[in-house]
């Protein structure tokens, strides 16, 4: 979660800074990525995403319904964020990527930054000829983003043109450490084979799928909580024992879909890819198109996946091209400086 990677960077710069953080992320969760360092934690929601059938697949309409109940809301949500900045010792407010904070902060007198490779008016805008609902909720995240001091802009990211100022920083990831022996002693899991991290919070595979990627003994797969399944060769991880980036570090391969997220941890990490196409997110090209550039990578058509059928894939993956280009890494220090800097005044 890159939000974590920013706050611990925040926190070795300005020790003494109180953290707010506010999400309905599970606490547990937090506390496990953000371990040793303290903060408050205030429940609000301030954006819907992508509504998911399931890791890979998006359900629009409800998309649409939950985003159009956002608009009715606005207002109060407003109004309410507004008076708890005013009221609080709020000094600086940082989103990814909510925009009615940035309002909010804009009408306490706040300095407000935004961090993100996509922004939510440009996910939504795909959609504007199927509904012409879709033109408020754009509206409503353009009109907030315009609030913003400025972004600081991720890799693999759209033009975000309707944020006023920009400043591009390197892949916020930090790599984990190899703890293979630890996740073996913990599951049970061989380590002479080919381990396979299945990085997906759900996926709905039925017996027949399930049976078909035991056949395939030469590996050993691993997927972390609450994603987990009971078999001879597929071992479930819980994070809070082990953390999400140290499971990447030890595996071998990543079957996954293209998000910002797992990508920047496989870069970082220097792991090959499995990829299956998402449909209807707009950001999927950009992603994909770094997958390609970064990556040792193997595409896998859906039916694939949902079949189970993955041996063909995790065999080419290996023996695919070793990625042309590296990123620059290091981004967390760099939006801790800013953040700092933002917090004291001294900025341009």
């Amino acid at each position: 979660m890159r939000s974590c990677d920013i706050v611990r960077a925040f926190h070795r710069v300005a020790p003494e800074t109180p953290i707010e953080l506010v999400t309905d992320l599970p606490e547990p969760f937090l506390r496990n990525r953000l371990s040793g360092i303290p903060f408050t934690l205030r429940r609000a929601v301030f954006d819907v995403g992508m509504v998911q059938r399931d890791s890979v697949r998006v359900d629009v309409s409800e998309t649409l319904r939950c985003a159009s109940d956002l608009v009715r809301r606005r207002t109060a949500l407003l109004e309410r964020e507004t008076a708890y900045i005013r009221s609080s010792s709020t000094g600086l407010v940082v989103c990814d990527i909510p925009s009615i904070p940035l309002e909010a902060a804009e009408r306490a007198g706040v300095p407000r930054l935004a961090v993100g490779n996509f922004a939510w008016n440009w996910i939504y805008s795909a959609f504007l000829d199927q509904d012409s609902r879709w033109h408020d909720v754009v509206r409503l995240f353009e009109e907030g983003y315009a609030r913003s001091d400025l972004l600081l802009r991720l890799p693999f990211a759209e033009e975000m043109q309707v944020f006023p100022r920009k400043r591009d920083i390197p892949v916020v990831a930090e790599p984990g450490t190899p703890r293979r022996d630890t996740l073996a002693s913990l599951s049970g899991a061989p380590t002479d084979r080919c381990w396979v991290l299945l990085s997906f919070s759900s996926l709905d595979w039925d017996e027949s799928a399930l049976r078909a990627v035991e056949d395939l003994d030469e590996y050993v797969f691993f997927t972390v909580r609450p994603l987990a399944w009971t078999r001879s060769n597929i071992f479930p991880i819980d994070r809070e024992r082990i953390a999400f980036s140290d499971v990447m570090a030890s595996v071998d391969i990543v079957v996954t879909k293209p998000g910002f997220g797992v990508l920047s941890e496989c870069v970082v990490n220097r792991k090959p890819m499995v990829y299956v196409d998402r449909t209807d997110f707009l950001e999927y090209p950009i992603l994909e198109k770094a997958v390609k550039r970064y990556l040792k990578h193997q595409h896998i058509p859906e039916e694939h996946l949902y079949s189970g059928v993955l041996g063909d894939a995790l065999a080419q993956v290996l023996k695919n091209p070793e990625p042309r280009d590296t990123p620059g890494t290091g981004g967390a220090p760099v939006a801790a400086g800013v953040l700092k800097d933002w917090l004291s005044g001294a900025h341009p």
